[in-house]
This record gives structure tokens, C-alpha cells and sequence, in this order.
């Protein structure tokens, strides 16, 4: 038998290393324990399979016939109790399995606000595959025709646009005063909303829900002085790493409420890291690139790096995790939405000073047909005119816009380096006048 790898967790973070450790053909015993019956599920996917892009079951991207017959002890359905870091050893039902390394990759759980009525029949979380079901049901039950969304974040809006696609008339409420906070601007929100409005969902900000109000069923939410009607409920209104087990081990948790780790993704307890104990993923915290301050980054995209690095250290390469940028991207009712580094209000809040510029412009030539148009918000440090963050919304594309500057970031590319930086140029794909290079043009002249 080869080293025992325990994997607490099946999730995007627990899969992507089982596939990165799978890869390299080691000599090791590898046991995946998840609390969920079903295999690898694309979370993700929920709200587009909720919108009937593709059946709910398409979700289920990996069944678990699929690691059993390469060998993993894949194990579905099972609560792990305890981890014993002094023996080595987790509880799993009523068994002992011991380990030489062990990944805790427990992911997160919905938030869910502390208002009354949050147990009544038809309100709903949207965090895993039987969340789906129950949903995608309840917006096929006879005499359902409102639903109401808390949380104006990414999942929260494509649900929302799923209730539309469904019939149901929707209504976003949100306690902030606009939609998107964690990556995108007031005013870059703005265009969104708008977009979002002219599709026909409805939006409350900047007042909580004080009640979710029903005789045993869901009828109405309050919120402020406002009476919403509501056949259903969907709580979006943020997650959380899921850290009981971990904590209860006497694992050290962060301000963020996430799991300490060093750059090995190492866990630490009692000031001391261990050596032979990893955390990945939505439960753990990490560094912000810009702030280099701890916070959360609960996206595949994040885990994905994060198992190559687990995995190249169980498998003794050794690499270390770097601070984070967390570039992110959503497809909104047809509107493409992106961001990579920090947002102004970030800024303020760390005390960044920060140059900046909004652009707005065709993606190409006036004469193309069927041209669509493209906002750019730029966000530079002050000082070293080194840009620092981003927020793309378009109808077109705008993945590989954040990816690449994401990697300008990495690099330390100035507001100076995109005025003047070469741009492909096609009349069918592009302007040759671009509009990030305007944006940056238009940030150094504004701080003249």
C-alpha cells in the first residue's frame, strides 16, 4: 500500500486535487469522503440548468464510478465526525481511517440572515444538487407566480433570471445600495441593473428583510415598510467556509473566518503549521495581491491552482500558493460581467489611492454589423500608476480581456504600458482604437 491520502470533501476543491494526484501516477491510497450522495457537481451550473439551458442532471459532471474504477476509495453519503491531528485519524460514521496526509476541503454553506419565517415551506438555498431539485419543483408548482431572491450577487441574479425564464415574476432585494459589491463598482452596477430591469426583474436596495411572513408556506417578505408577495424564497445572500470540523480539531481560523494556511496550504495550530495537513478551497482564507490583506476567494478558478499546489507537495515537488487575484467572470441574462483585482471601494477601505477611468465604446468598426458595445473601468495606484483593477461589462466576450490583465497585474503593468501597447486589430473582432487602451489614456490625463 502507498501513502494514505484522506480527502475531507468532494467539491470543486476536493475533485480538481483528486484529478491533479490521479495525474501524476504516484504510489498512493487515496480516500475521498463527501457528505453529498452524488459525485463531482458543478455548483456553478445551477443557475443556468434552473434557466433550462441543460437538464439539472447535467450538473453531475463526474459520477463516482468514474474515480472508483481508478482506484479512490470514493466515498458519497458520509459525515466525517472527528479528525484527530496528534494520531492521525478522521471519524467517519462509525469508522477510524487513518492518514500520512490529510486535505480538509469542507467548501462553504449559505448564510442565512436571522429573520423570522426563514423555515417556512418554499424558501430555498441554492448551494447543491437537492437545492436544485427543490427549486427547479417549486417553479413548476401550480398557482406559483412570484419569487423573491435576498442577495443581488452573482448566483442571486441568475437565479433570478431563472425564475424569469420560468415564468414567475422576480424581485432582487439587496441590503447594499447596488448590485455586485464584491467586484464591481457603483457605477459600473449601474449598467447591469439597467440591463437587468429591461429583462423585467424587479429591484429593493438598501433595505433588510425583516421577515419572511406565511401560515406554514412562504406568502410575503418585509421588506423595510414594503410588503413583497413571494409564492417562493431563494436565499442568496452570501456563503460562508464551512470550518466546524476543522475548528473543532483545534485548527486555527482567520479573521475571515476561513482556515489559516501557510503558502504550502499547510493548516496551523497553536501557532504551528503542520506538516503533513492541507486545507483548499472555499474554507480556506487567503492573501489579496493588491491589499496583501487575508480575505476569501470561493472560486473554482482559485481551488483549481490551489490543488496543483497541494498536490505537488504531497508529491514532494514542492510549490507554494501566491497572493490572490481572484479574477472573476459571469454571464448574467445574456450580459457578460467581469473584474480582477480590487474594487474602489476596496481602495478606500485599505487606504489606496487610486487614478481611474470609465470607457465606454463599440468592440468594432461603425460600418460591422451586429456590433455590440463594450464598458471598461481601469483602476491604477496613485503613485506608481501600476494597475491594481478591473471591470469589464459587454455583451461580447470579456474572459480573455480579464484574464489578460490579470496577467498585467502579475507583471506590474502601468497605466503608461496599455497607452501604449500594440493591439491586434480586425474589423470583424476588434477596433484598433481599443477601448482599455482609451481608458488608460484617459486615466493619465485625468490625474494631470
Amino acid at each position: 500500500m502507498g501513502r494514505r491520502v484522506v480527502i475531507i470533501g468532494g467539491g470543486d476543491a476536493g475533485t480538481y486535487l483528486l484529478e491533479a494526484l490521479l495525474k501524476r501516477g504516484a504510489d498512493l491510497a487515496i480516500t475521498l469522503l463527501k457528505r453529498e450522495k452524488e459525485g463531482s457537481i458543478s455548483i456553478c451550473g445551477l443557475p443556468f440548468a434552473l434557466q433550462g439551458v441543460y437538464p439539472l442532471k447535467e450538473i453531475e459532471v463526474q459520477k463516482p464510478e468514474l474515480f472508483l474504477e481508478k482506484g479512490v476509495d470514493y466515498r458519497t453519503g458520509v459525515d466525517v465526525t472527528e479528525i484527530n491531528l496528534d494520531e492521525s485519524y478522521v471519524i467517519a460514521g462509525d469508522e477510524r481511517i487513518v492518514y500520512d496526509y490529510l486535505v480538509i476541503a469542507t467548501g462553504s454553506r449559505p448564510f442565512i440572515p436571522p429573520i423570522p419565517g426563514v423555515e417556512l415551506e418554499g424558501v430555498y438555498t441554492a448551494k447543491s444538487m437537492e437545492d436544485g431539485r427543490r427549486i427547479e419543483a417549486a417553479m413548476h408548482s401550480a398557482g406559483v407566480k412570484n419569487g423573491v431572491v435576498i442577495g443581488a450577487g452573482i448566483i442571486g441574479l441568475q437565479v433570478a433570471v431563472a425564475l424569469l425564464r420560468n415564468g414567475l415574476d422576480a424581485t432582487v432585494v439587496e441590503l447594499l445600495p447596488s448590485l455586485l459589491t464584491p467586484i464591481l463598482d457603483a457605477d459600473m452596477a449601474s449598467i447591469v441593473q439597467r440591463w437587468l430591469e429591461k429583462e423585467g426583474i424587479n429591484f429593493i436596495f438598501g433595505e433588510p428583510v425583516t421577515a419572511i411572513r406565511g401560515n406554514g408556506k412562504v406568502e410575503a417578505v418585509s421588506v423595510g415598510d414594503e410588503e413583497v408577495p413571494a409564492d417562493m424564497v431563494v436565499i442568496c445572500a452570501g456563503m460562508r467556509p464551512n470550518v466546524d470540523l476543522a475548528r473543532k480539531a483545534g485548527i486555527d481560523i482567520g479573521e475571515t473566518g476561513g482556515i489559516v494556511t501557510d503558502p504550502s496550504l499547510r493548516v496551523k495550530k497553536g501557532g504551528r503549521f503542520i506538516e503533513n495537513v492541507y486545507a483548499l478551497g472555499d474554507c480556506v482564507e487567503v492573501i489579496d495581491a493588491i491589499t496583501h490583506r487575508p480575505r476569501l476567494s470561493m472560486l473554482a478558478s482559485t481551488c483549481v491552482t490551489q490543488a496543483k499546489v497541494v498536490s505537488d507537495n504531497i508529491s514532494g515537488d514542492g510549490s507554494s500558493f501566491e497572493p490572490c487575484l481572484s479574477p472573476t467572470i459571469a454571464v448574467i441574462a445574456g450580459l457578460q460581467v467581469g473584474s480582477v483585482g480590487i474594487t474602489s471601494s476596496t481602495a478606500r477601505r485599505y487606504g489606496i489611492s487610486v487614478i481611474s477611468a470609465k470607457k465606454e465604446k463599440p468592440t468594432k468598426p461603425r460600418y460591422y454589423p451586429h456590433r455590440k458595445s463594450m464598458t471598461v473601468k481601469l483602476l491604477f495606484d496613485a503613485y506608481s500608476e501600476r494597475l491594481i483593477g478591473a471591470q469589464i461589462v459587454s455583451e461580447d466576450p470579456v474572459a480573455d480581456r480579464i484574464d489578460g490583465l490579470s496577467m498585467g497585474i502579475r507583471a506590474g503593468i502601468t497605466a503608461r504600458d496599455l497607452r501604449m501597447m500594440e493591439k491586434s486589430f480586425d474589423p470583424s473582432v476588434a477596433l484598433h482604437r481599443d477601448v482599455m487602451i482609451d481608458a488608460a489614456e484617459d486615466a493619465l490625463i485625468h490625474r494631470r
